[in-house]
Protein backbone atom coordinates (compact mmCIF):
# COMPACT_ATOMS: atom_id res chain seq x y z
CA UNK A 1 0.00 0.00 0.00
CA UNK A 2 1.53 3.32 -1.02
CA UNK A 3 1.63 6.36 1.25
CA UNK A 4 -0.96 7.95 -1.01
CA UNK A 5 -3.49 5.42 0.24
CA UNK A 6 -2.67 5.07 3.97
CA UNK A 7 -4.57 7.00 6.64
CA UNK A 8 -3.76 7.26 10.33
CA UNK A 9 -6.81 7.15 12.64
CA UNK A 10 -6.15 8.45 16.16
CA UNK A 11 -8.56 8.23 19.09
CA UNK A 12 -8.05 10.04 22.37
CA UNK A 13 -9.00 9.60 26.00
CA UNK A 14 -11.90 7.40 27.05
CA UNK A 15 -12.64 6.22 23.53
CA UNK A 16 -11.36 2.82 24.62
CA UNK A 17 -14.57 2.72 26.71
CA UNK A 18 -16.88 2.94 23.69
CA UNK A 19 -19.76 0.51 23.94
CA UNK A 20 -19.75 0.79 27.74
CA UNK A 21 -19.54 4.53 28.41
CA UNK A 22 -22.78 6.48 27.90
CA UNK A 23 -24.17 4.30 25.08
CA UNK A 24 -27.11 6.71 24.73
CA UNK A 25 -24.59 9.30 23.49
CA UNK A 26 -21.79 7.23 21.93
CA UNK A 27 -23.62 4.07 20.84
CA UNK A 28 -23.08 0.45 21.69
CA UNK A 29 -20.19 -0.42 19.37
CA UNK A 30 -16.79 -0.91 20.95
CA UNK A 31 -13.72 0.89 19.62
CA UNK A 32 -12.56 -2.44 18.13
CA UNK A 33 -15.92 -2.76 16.33
CA UNK A 34 -15.55 0.74 14.90
CA UNK A 35 -11.94 0.16 13.88
CA UNK A 36 -13.00 -3.01 12.04
CA UNK A 37 -15.63 -1.02 10.15
CA UNK A 38 -13.08 1.69 9.27
CA UNK A 39 -10.53 -0.89 8.09
CA UNK A 40 -13.09 -2.73 5.94
CA UNK A 41 -14.31 0.55 4.44
CA UNK A 42 -10.77 1.69 3.62
CA UNK A 43 -9.94 -1.70 2.07
CA UNK A 44 -13.00 -1.39 -0.15
CA UNK A 45 -11.59 1.97 -1.30
CA UNK A 46 -8.14 0.40 -1.97
CA UNK A 47 -6.69 2.20 1.02
CA UNK A 48 -5.25 1.19 4.37
CA UNK A 49 -5.75 2.62 7.82
CA UNK A 50 -3.73 2.36 10.97
CA UNK A 51 -5.84 2.83 14.09
CA UNK A 52 -4.36 3.88 17.42
CA UNK A 53 -5.87 4.99 20.74
CA UNK A 54 -4.32 6.63 23.79
CA UNK A 55 -5.61 8.17 26.98
CA UNK A 56 -2.54 10.44 27.02
CA UNK A 57 -2.19 13.73 25.18
CA UNK A 58 1.57 13.35 24.86
CA UNK A 59 1.23 10.01 23.07
CA UNK A 60 -1.23 11.49 20.56
CA UNK A 61 1.21 14.35 19.96
CA UNK A 62 4.08 11.89 19.39
CA UNK A 63 2.00 9.99 16.85
CA UNK A 64 1.16 13.25 15.06
CA UNK A 65 4.88 13.96 14.81
CA UNK A 66 5.28 10.64 12.95
CA UNK A 67 2.83 11.17 10.07
CA UNK A 68 5.48 10.98 7.37
CA UNK A 69 4.29 8.61 4.67
CA UNK A 70 0.54 8.84 5.26
CA UNK A 71 -2.09 10.54 3.16
CA UNK A 72 -3.79 12.16 6.13
CA UNK A 73 -5.05 11.80 9.67
CA UNK A 74 -8.46 11.27 11.22
CA UNK A 75 -8.48 12.48 14.82
CA UNK A 76 -11.10 12.06 17.52
CA UNK A 77 -9.34 13.77 20.40
CA UNK A 78 -12.25 13.24 22.78
CA UNK A 79 -12.23 15.67 25.69
CA UNK A 80 -8.78 16.99 24.71
CA UNK A 81 -10.52 18.77 21.83
CA UNK A 82 -11.80 21.46 24.13
CA UNK A 83 -8.71 22.52 26.09
CA UNK A 84 -5.42 20.93 24.95
CA UNK A 85 -3.37 23.69 23.34
CA UNK A 86 -0.32 21.44 22.88
CA UNK A 87 -2.39 18.94 20.88
CA UNK A 88 -3.84 21.78 18.80
CA UNK A 89 -0.31 23.04 18.09
CA UNK A 90 0.79 19.56 16.98
CA UNK A 91 -2.13 19.47 14.54
CA UNK A 92 -1.22 22.95 13.26
CA UNK A 93 2.34 21.77 12.58
CA UNK A 94 1.23 18.81 10.45
CA UNK A 95 2.27 18.66 6.83
CA UNK A 96 -0.68 16.38 6.13
CA UNK A 97 -4.42 17.09 6.15
CA UNK A 98 -6.30 16.20 9.33
CA UNK A 99 -10.04 15.68 9.74
CA UNK A 100 -11.45 16.13 13.24
CA UNK A 101 -14.18 13.60 14.07
CA UNK A 102 -16.64 13.41 16.96
CA UNK A 103 -19.16 10.63 17.43
CA UNK A 104 -21.67 12.91 19.15
CA UNK A 105 -22.74 16.35 17.98
CA UNK A 106 -20.46 18.46 20.18
CA UNK A 107 -22.37 21.60 19.17
CA UNK A 108 -25.59 20.28 20.74
CA UNK A 109 -24.01 19.23 24.02
CA UNK A 110 -22.73 21.03 27.11
CA UNK A 111 -21.41 24.53 26.54
CA UNK A 112 -17.77 23.57 27.24
CA UNK A 113 -17.92 20.86 24.53
CA UNK A 114 -19.00 23.29 21.82
CA UNK A 115 -15.55 24.83 21.50
CA UNK A 116 -12.89 22.94 19.57
CA UNK A 117 -9.31 24.16 19.60
CA UNK A 118 -8.56 21.72 16.79
CA UNK A 119 -11.24 22.84 14.32
CA UNK A 120 -9.37 25.96 13.24
CA UNK A 121 -6.29 23.95 12.24
CA UNK A 122 -8.08 20.91 10.76
CA UNK A 123 -9.13 20.73 7.14
CA UNK A 124 -12.62 19.65 8.24
CA UNK A 125 -14.73 18.69 11.24
CA UNK A 126 -17.31 15.90 11.26
CA UNK A 127 -19.56 15.84 14.30
CA UNK A 128 -22.68 13.91 15.20
CA UNK A 129 -22.67 11.13 12.60
CA UNK A 130 -21.76 8.44 15.12
CA UNK A 131 -19.19 5.88 13.98
CA UNK A 132 -20.06 6.73 10.37
CA UNK A 133 -18.21 10.03 10.79
CA UNK A 134 -14.94 8.10 10.60
CA UNK A 135 -15.97 6.62 7.25
CA UNK A 136 -16.87 10.07 5.93
CA UNK A 137 -13.46 11.36 7.04
CA UNK A 138 -11.67 8.48 5.30
CA UNK A 139 -13.69 9.08 2.12
CA UNK A 140 -12.92 12.79 2.19
CA UNK A 141 -9.17 12.25 2.62
CA UNK A 142 -9.06 9.69 -0.19
CA UNK A 143 -11.23 11.72 -2.55
CA UNK A 144 -9.64 15.09 -1.93
CA UNK A 145 -6.00 14.24 -1.26
CA UNK A 146 -5.49 10.73 -2.63
CA UNK A 147 -6.58 11.54 -6.14
CA UNK A 148 -6.96 14.56 -8.34
CA UNK A 149 -9.90 16.57 -7.11
CA UNK A 150 -11.35 19.98 -7.76
CA UNK A 151 -12.99 20.94 -4.50
CA UNK A 152 -11.02 24.14 -4.67
CA UNK A 153 -8.66 23.92 -1.71
CA UNK A 154 -5.74 22.02 -0.31
CA UNK A 155 -4.47 21.62 3.24
CA UNK A 156 -1.05 20.27 4.04
CA UNK A 157 1.19 18.65 1.53
CA UNK A 158 -0.04 15.34 0.19
CA UNK A 159 2.78 12.80 -0.09
CA UNK A 160 4.30 12.32 -3.50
Amino acid sequence: MTAKRKILVLNGPNLDLLGKREPEIYGTLSLADIENKIEAHARARSAAVECRQSNHSGQLIEWLHEVEGVLGVVLNAGGLTHFDVALRDAVAALERPLVEVHISNIHARERFRRRSLIAAVAVAQISGLGWRGYLSAVDFLIDEFGAKSDLGFRAGAAPS
